[in-house]
């Protein structure tokens, strides 16, 4: 009996500690806001807001004062009355301010740092999307038409291969494209829509699967907007662009919609002009439902055409026989179109959880024209290659999120699954001449690839301490039909992996907040490579991350971390060739930083440095470089926001020397160029403004190869850097209408 009384006692006491209080978090127009840092000053307890603006937290007491602070938003300090009542709080818009940003080991601090930088320096072109991933590095090779080429983490990503890309829940990434694993075309999104930026480096994250390697990025477009707008630029190069932003409901509590449009052309810097065209158009429709459901509906339309200069030989500038915007085969170029529509509910089921689903379907079309080698396989008619690529893809995801709260510690997870189905016919690689005569199929059939994926997620909150594991696992089935055989036959294979993730993190202080991040990703091979050459169907990749978070002032962040990244043997299908080239074992060891410095209200600094050390494992000391991989990254500026109607930003990238082969005797030039925007309000609705980009004239190559090639007048072959040019001095200004 004496024990059932200290029980009862005991449990009384564990009780009176662990009174959960409930609330909700919302803007002026009564619209949920997620991720608000809710803090008892109290007892030091905190919490998140969920995607509803709801939030639990535990061992409230009645007078203890609770701070509320996000990033954009005024922060408040709310009284706690009454335990029994749910609160509703609502948060002021505001002019951001670092010092509303709070350490702790919940914040995720890389969407913090983009939407820093998205709000003091907006993007204002497709180009500009990707160059918001700190230590993501871009480069366009192909007319501005073809999606760019990446470089982060000491990895030539080529499109995409080792990062995974996502728009609204719409997968970015293609696999088995006719161009290259992992393609990603980005150009379907308009970059004035663009309201989140959430990425990480490494592959650590379990609700992340193929191509998240090097890192994943997702982007998330706006749930309404502010006002409708209409802009127009005019820039050099018979430049022209123009974007509409349409409010379709107002400010309505429970349901947004507006439609986006934006139309560019461009002939660009070179000799032979671009002709390059691109029309976008997205609607989104956003509502909140009586039973806590929120609704989305996303559907856009893009198409781009355009011509292309290629890559020209270095050897041909030095001797004066073209300048450097000048073409060997100005018959390159391609169109694409790309039509995605997009549904996503998330439902509230208590105040504790509640379930993410998203399904999409989209309809692709590419072909591209290439000639990399000029008269190498053939002297008469040339080595123009086209690439075409038709396909279907499609999936769904569900997650559900759930928290328990206790006395010490807290538990959050997510459980979740999907399919992604890639459906692509008559892919093709084919010799052709004059865009118009196909010569010789060199690759021709159809491709189906299924994936399906599952994961679980637990965070174990402790008051400064936080382990997190997590475990995905990965089906593929690829099936191919080689239509250049003459017999009728379906290749197909499958392959499962298992995919662990662990993570800490530990918040000594508001200040400080270290971690590490350990995981195995992976990126899956081309289908053609997996059935008709038996290769390597899903090489993993083994990573870590060791960092800490410092906020040593109220308005200074630094982000930084040491890095280890080891890839299995990997077989990369190369598909302007048609073939398999193997890359082997590789290492690659860096250190990231990212500064962010508000010096007033008005003025904001932003750094990001990276070094990355890649080398080739199996490879003699000497012989091991990697081709093209980064080894010194660096962009950052200074950004003026808001002063006297006056904004704008200067913003330096920085690519060192790498090396362009395996013995590092080939070096491809590095470069250091600088950009510019002045932005002035005139009034309430029309603002005007200046876009500067290489505002030094500098001569910088923006992709480089190592290529051998073979002019029409060359009876031997040359092996040397083959080069696109960057962009020279390029000024537009643009006027906006708000209404």
């Amino acid at each position: 009996m004496k024990f059932i009384y200290i029980l009862i006692a005991f449990t009384a006491t564990i009780s009176g500690l662990g009174q959960t209080l409930n609330g909700i978090v919302v803007d002026n127009y009564g619209n949920s806001i997620s991720d608000v840092y809710v803090y008892n000053q109290n007892n030091l307890s905190h919490t998140h807001t969920n995607e509803f603006g709801n939030f639990t937290l535990t061992n409230a007491s009645v007078n203890d004062s609770l701070k509320l602070t996000k990033l954009g938003y005024k922060p408040i300090t709310w009284k706690i009355r009454s335990i029994t009542e749910p609160l509703r709080i609502s948060l002021e818009e505001t002019v951001f301010s670092l010092s509303e940003v709070v350490l702790s080991p919940s914040v995720n601090i890389n969407s913090t740092l983009t939407k820093i930088d998205l709000t003091n320096n907006p993007v204002n072109s497709s180009q500009e999307i990707l160059r918001k991933v700190p230590g993501l590095f871009i480069g366009q090779h192909a007319g501005g038409g073809k999606a760019e080429q990446l470089f982060l983490r000491g990895f030539d990503i080529d499109h995409g291969t080792d990062v995974a890309i996502t728009a609204d829940g719409i997968p970015v990434n293609m696999p088995s494209h006719a161009h290259g694993q992992g393609y990603a075309d980005l150009h379907f999104l308009i970059p004035e829509t663009i309201d989140k930026i959430n990425f990480g480096k490494g592959p650590y994250t379990a609700s992340k699967g193929n191509f998240a390697t090097a890192a994943f990025v997702d982007f998330s477009t706006k749930e309404r907007l502010d006002d409708s707008s209409i802009s127009f630029e005019v820039g050099q190069f018979n430049t022209i662009r123009t974007v509409g932003l349409f409010d379709l409901l107002g400010n309505k509590t429970n349901s947004n919609a507006y439609i986006a449009t934006e139309y560019s052309i461009t002939d660009g810097p070179f000799e032979s002009p671009q002709n390059f065209n691109r029309f976008n158009i997205l609607g989104k429709y956003t509502t909140l439902l009586d039973n806590q459901t929120k609704l989305n509906f996303v559907v856009s339309h893009f198409k781009s055409r355009w011509d292309a200069s290629g890559q020209i030989p270095m050897r041909l500038v030095n001797d004066g026989s073209i300048t450097r915007f000048g073409a060997v085969d100005d018959t390159e170029g391609g169109f694409t179109s790309r039509s995605n529509f997009a549904v996503s509910m998330d439902k509230r089921i208590d105040e504790d959880s509640f379930v993410k689903t998203s399904a999409y379907i989209s309809k692709y079309d590419f072909t591209l024209f290439s000639n990399f080698t000029f008269f190498l396989e053939d002297p008469i008619n040339g080595d123009q290659i086209k690439q075409v690529d038709n396909r279907l893809l499609y999936g769904f995801n569900s997650v559900y999120n759930a928290k328990h709260n206790y006395s010490n510690f807290n538990v959050n997870y997510q459980i979740g699954g999907g399919v992604n189905v890639n459906s692509n016919k008559n892919i093709e690689l084919s010799h052709t001449l004059n865009r118009n005569e196909v010569l010789e199929y060199l690759q021709l059939g159809d491709i189906e690839e299924s994936n399906f994926s599952s994961f679980a997620n637990v965070d174990f909150q402790f008051q400064k301490f936080t382990i997190n594991p997590g475990l995905r696992l990965e089906y593929f089935k690829f099936n191919y039909q080689d239509k250049l055989n003459p017999v009728y036959k379906v290749l197909s294979n499958d392959k499962t992996k298992i995919l662990p993730k662990l993570n800490f993190s530990y918040a000594h202080n508001e200040k400080v907040v270290y971690f590490l991040k350990t995981g195995i990703g992976f990126h899956s091979n081309d289908s053609r490579v997996v059935l008709q050459q038996n290769k390597d169907i899903l090489p993993s990749v083994y990573g870590a991350d060791l960092g800490v978070i410092l906020k040593p002032t109220s308005r200074l962040i630094i982000n930084t971390a040491f890095w280890g990244l080891l890839s299995n043997q990997e077989f990369v299908y190369v598909g302007d060739a048609g073939i398999v080239e193997p890359s082997g074992k590789s290492k690659r060891l860096g250190l990231d930083c990212s500064i962010r410095y508000q010096l007033n209200d008005f003025l904001f600094l932003d750094f990001d440095g990276n070094y990355a050390y890649a080398r080739s494992v199996d490879e003699p000391e000497g012989d091991d470089f990697i081709p093209l991989a980064p080894k010194w990254t660096s962009v950052g500026g200074l950004s003026l926001r808001n002063y006297k109607r006056f904004s704008g930003a200067i913003h330096y990238r920085y690519l060192g020397d790498r090396p362009a082969d395996e013995s590092n005797t080939i070096i491809a030039p590095g470069y250091f160029v600088t950009d510019l925007n002045i932005n002035y309000q005139l009034s309430k609705s029309f603002a005007v403004g200046l876009f500067i980009q290489n505002l030094f004239d500098t001569e910088w190559n923006e992709t480089q190869f190592l290529t051998e090639s073979r002019l029409q007048n060359e009876a031997e072959p040359v092996e040397e850097i083959h080069f696109t040019p960057g962009t020279p001095f390029f000024a537009k200004i643009k006027a906006t209408y708000r209404f």
